[in-house]
């Protein structure tokens, strides 16, 4: 249930900020809000993270279906009884779905976020995009103090 109300929160918060930003902006549109660091735009992509496979609609589609199914099939075993697991699939289901959405009903996604530090200009992304990164990040250092505590814990039954 954690799973379904974390991943639908984000696909209201996803698609609720990128309808304001198509609402609200002209296609192009640049509004700084801490100059030389951060501005909302609005750009439209029509490929995946930093823009590959542009011009692919039909296979980023076909790809994002796959692993939302996928995911919940093999949900049980992903989630592993922990709460943490839980609240990382339900940030991964609900950016998925969010940019799936947009795919689907546009033929591109949305993007709004625009950060610059110094003369790097990182690429625009969107809420459904955070919630993946978020997801991938924390899986990592989960995946690396979890190992920690198993050799440790492995050590320990040795000694």
């Amino acid at each position: 249930m954690l799973i379904l109300i974390i991943g639908l929160v984000i696909l209201f918060l996803d698609q609720l900020t990128k309808q304001a930003i198509r609402a609200h902006l002209v296609y192009g549109e640049s509004i700084p809000v801490i100059d030389g660091f951060f501005n909302l735009v609005y750009v439209r992509n029509d490929g995946a993270a930093w823009n590959l496979l542009a011009g692919h609609g039909i296979v980023l589609i076909l790809i994002s279906f796959s692993v939302m199914v996928a995911l919940y099939l093999f949900r049980d075993k992903i989630v592993e009884g922990k709460k943490r697991n839980e609240v990382l699939m339900g940030l991964l289901f609900g950016g998925i779905a969010g940019n799936l959405i947009d795919r689907i009903r546009f033929g591109w996604v949305t993007d709004f976020l625009d950060f610059e530090f110094g003369s790097y200009h990182y690429p625009s992304f969107n809420v459904a995009d955070s919630a993946i990164c978020i997801v991938f990040v924390v899986y990592l250092i989960f995946s690396f103090i979890d190992k920690k505590n198993d050799e440790e814990a492995a050590t320990e039954d040795r000694g």
